[in-house]
C-alpha cells in the first residue's frame, strides 16, 4: 500500500480497514466522500453496495417487523443508519446495521442512535461473511446488543445470538422455522416470508 495513498489499492467489494490510524465520530463527520464506511475501535471499514438478494430480504423482514410494531414504542430502522455505540466515552464506533431496533426512543436523534439498540441485523454477502461473524459479532457482543441476527441468503438460514451473562446464546434456523424475537415480547417472525422472492 502506497504511504501517500492508503486508501487507493483498497477494494471496495471488501470489508477491511481504510488506514493504520485511530479515528473518532468526529472524524467520521468530516468524511465526505460519499463512500460508505464503519468505524470500528477507531478503524473504519469501507462497506460495497448490496446485492438485490440483500435488499429484498431486508425489505420483506422491515415490513414484517414494522407490522408487528405499529402503534408500540419500539421502532424499527434500516440502514444506512449510523449507530454510535461508545458515544459517551471513546465515540470511535459507528457502525450500520442492516436492520436495527430500539425500544429507547431517547437514543434516537436527526443524526441516527446515540447509544446501544435493543437489537440488530445483518445480511450476509460474500465480502462481509466474516466481518460479520467475528468483528462485528465481538463488537457488538462488547457493547451489550441484547439480540444479534445474522441472516445467510444463500442456504436461507439464520442464527440468533442472544446475551445472557455477558455472552451470546445461539440457535439456528432454517428456511421454514417461526424464530420467535427475545426483545419483542409476543413478536414470532415466519423465515418463509422473509426469503420470499
Amino acid at each position: 500500500m502506497k504511504d501517500n495513498d492508503k486508501s487507493q489499492d483498497l477494494n471496495v467489494n471488501e470489508a477491511q480497514p481504510e488506514y493504520d490510524v485511530r479515528y473518532t465520530y468526529a472524524d467520521y463527520l468530516q468524511w465526505d466522500d460519499d463512500v460508505r464506511r464503519e468505524l470500528i475501535d477507531g478503524v473504519p471499514y469501507l462497506m460495497a453496495a448490496p446485492s438485490f438478494r440483500h435488499q429484498e430480504i431486508l425489505i420483506n423482514l422491515i415490513l414484517l417487523f414494522g407490522n408487528f410494531l405499529k402503534g408500540k414504542q419500539c421502532k424499527v430502522l434500516a440502514a444506512p443508519l449510523d449507530v454510535r455505540l461508545n458515544p459517551d466515552t471513546f465515540d470511535d464506533t459507528v457502525v450500520q446495521p442492516d436492520i436495527i431496533i430500539i425500544c429507547d426512543r431517547s437514543i434516537i436523534d436527526d443524526t441516527g442512535c446515540k447509544g446501544v439498540p435493543d437489537m440488530v441485523v445483518e445480511i450476509l454477502s460474500p465480502s462481509t461473511t466474516r466481518y460479520d461473524k467475528t468483528l462485528k459479532f465481538n463488537t457488538y457482543l462488547r457493547a451489550g446488543i441484547r439480540e444479534y441476527w445474522i441472516i445467510d441468503p444463500n442456504d436461507e438460514t439464520l442464527a440468533v445470538h442472544i446475551l445472557k451473562d455477558s455472552n451470546y446464546i445461539t440457535h439456528a434456523y432454517a428456511n421454514d422455522e417461526a424464530v420467535p424475537v427475545y426483545v419483542l415480547e409476543g413478536c414470532t417472525i415466519d423465515l418463509k416470508e422473509v426469503f420470499e422472492e
